[in-house]
């Protein structure tokens, strides 16, 4: 902690004399990849697409990982297994941060207080209490900090925001949400761990010491020290899009339960329910198990003039009718709108056009922490076995 905090203020120092570069429109934006495992390896290549930008470093605590996002993504790029090493580079503009979720927060801190513009990926916080912190390290650096809640960059996510916010749904009461993913498929023909290639010691950093686990390593996500299952990991993306639509953000309560019934081996359960009650009286809940893919994932808004089902596909609007129903099939949909390609690609694109401008961003870190807080408000309520008030 005495070598981070030495750090954070060299580079304050340095930041106050000497960063200076004005971006125009026409120039590359130079981009340092910190945790480059599959998602941030897919960040990277869409910015490539994209243009307007330059790969200028990696880093990650996992060789094959740096030498696959050199090959796929970064031919030309620095390598650093020390973020810290990478933020002092003064040809590095921007960072996109894909590392574990704890450590979110102080990467994202060290990153703005080296005058760096940040994209971090969701969620932004690893527990509740790392929020304000965070706000306050944002707003005192006046840096740009898009989060990765790429929803609100979407086109026809945007466009379904309107129909609710503009009460095209009627009044919304409750919101189901879900997302089903497969993770017994493939589980045992994956490439084994390198150990020797690994710094362990700084993939822990703010956890527990522990003996290198590559269930653990490869698997973080579903464990308490790194990540905080799928209330923390799937479901921010649709509480999000609540919260954009319905103008709330902040849950009065949550209710969750859930069971290790396909994959003992995970400390987070692998099939979940939970339930959230908001301001402005409606309701919030999340469906997830992690054993098939069928049905994938979306939300379903209940309103009393209409129901919409919006997912990444696309959505549809379908008019309440005048007589009773069973049937689950919906037909005659009174409007209907097909995505063809990833809303990611606008939101990075929204990232670098604020880097330029200096404006706000789509997806800022507010709205970051807000998402987190109720996946954290979730995940205290599955562990306490009790409702929990915000």
């Amino acid at each position: 902690m005495a070598d981070r905090r030495q750090f954070i203020k060299a580079a304050a120092f340095a930041t106050a004399a000497s960063y200076v570069r004005i971006l125009g429109a026409n120039d590359r934006i130079r981009i340092g990849g910190i945790g480059t495992g599959g998602r941030c390896q897919y960040l990277l290549s869409l910015l490539n697409k994209g243009g307007g930008s330059q790969i200028m470093a990696i880093c990650d605590v996992y060789e094959p990982h740096r030498q696959e996002a050199r090959e796929k993504v970064a031919p030309e790029a620095r390598e650093f297994t020390d973020y810290r090493k990478l933020l002092e580079q003064p040809d590095v503009d921007a960072v996109v941060i894909g590392a574990p979720d704890h450590w979110h927060v102080p990467m994202a801190i060290d990153a703005v207080r080296a005058g760096k513009d940040v994209y971090v990926e969701k969620p932004v916080t690893h527990r509740m209490e790392e929020g304000e912190p965070l706000l306050k390290a944002v707003a005192e650096s006046k840096r740009v900090v898009q989060t990765g809640m790429q929803q609100r960059s979407w086109p026809h996510f945007q466009q379904a925001r309107e129909i609710v916010a503009g009460g095209g749904l009627g009044q919304v009461t409750i919101i189901r949400t879900y997302w089903y993913q497969n993770y017994l498929q493939g589980r045992d023909t994956r490439a084994p761990i390198d150990a020797l290639k690994l710094d362990w010691k700084m993939f822990l950093g703010s956890a527990p010491d522990q003996p290198f686990d590559p269930e653990r390593y490869r698997n973080w996500r579903w464990f308490w020290d790194f990540g905080g299952g799928s209330l923390t990991d799937l479901f921010l993306h649709w509480v999000d899009v609540a919260h954009w639509c319905m103008s709330s953000d902040t849950p009065i309560d949550a209710q969750a339960m859930g069971g290790k019934y396909v994959i003992p081996e995970f400390q987070w359960p692998d099939t979940v329910n939970a339930a959230f009650h908001y301001p402005g009286n409606f309701l919030v809940n999340f469906d997830c198990s992690l054993m098939g893919y069928l049905e994938g994932g979306g939300l379903v808004f209940h309103g009393t003039k209409a129901l919409m089902r919006l997912h990444r596909g696309g959505f549809a609007v379908y008019p309440e009718q005048a007589r009773s129903t069973e049937l689950p099939d919906l037909k005659d949909a009174a409007q209907e709108v097909q995505s063809t390609h990833d809303g990611t690609i606008e939101h990075l694109q929204n990232f670098l056009d604020c880097i330029r401008t200096r404006n706000t961003p789509n997806a800022p870190v507010a709205v970051g922490v807000a998402a987190a807080r109720a996946g954290h408000l979730g995940n205290q309520a599955l562990r306490s076995g009790q409702t929990v008030r915000a």
